[in-house]
């Protein structure tokens, strides 16, 4: 069974090779990917289009200034399913920015929502690489650490003094 695969895979061996950069897509995982979506990024005339035929993108019902549902719209199934098993292996590697992501989405709005943005960025992720032929680079976990920092030292400070720990008015780092 795995020889007529890959006889029908063989066009896209080098697409495979370059999805399984990406943490957590495996062999068939970017068989199965590659299946749904195809090599001919053309077709849909941006990223977040992809994303809203496949089923991971965020819902947005807003009317007058008031969030509704954020229910995601019915995709493929199969693109949707392998997309979130990808996040959940991806999710698990320490050293990515698909780790740091789901870890800072899961506190506030669940896990299942984490799985489903990261499903999101890894899909966006592969559009550009097939598109653009461009190579996965990964942002690293440190990647949410380098924005705002006086900010959040000054907020970590705050925390402390609430804490009860002694803290001096010069300690901010510039």
């Amino acid at each position: 069974m795995d020889i007529i695969i890959d006889t029908y895979m063989a066009e896209y061996w080098e697409a495979i090779k370059k999805l399984e950069q990406i943490p957590g897509i495996g062999k068939k995982s970017a068989e199965i990917i590659l299946a749904e979506i195809g090599l001919d990024m053309n077709q849909f005339p941006s990223a977040g289009h992809l994303a809203s035929w496949a089923g991971v993108a965020p819902g947005n019902n807003e009317s007058a200034g008031k969030r509704k549902s954020g229910k995601t719209r019915k995709g493929n199934k199969i693109l949707t399913s392998t997309l979130a098993q990808v996040a959940k292996s991806a999710s698990k590697n320490k050293n990515s920015f698909f780790h740091a992501q789901y870890q800072r989405i899961a506190v506030k709005r669940g896990k299942n929502r984490a799985t489903l943005a990261v499903a999101h960025s890894i899909l966006i992720a592969i559009y550009h690489m097939l598109k653009d032929g461009q190579e996965f680079i990964d942002l690293g976990s440190d990647y949410y650490h380098q924005f705002n920092t006086e900010k959040k030292i000054n907020s970590y400070l705050k925390k402390l003094a609430a804490l009860g720990y002694r803290v001096d008015e010069h300690s901010t780092v510039k």
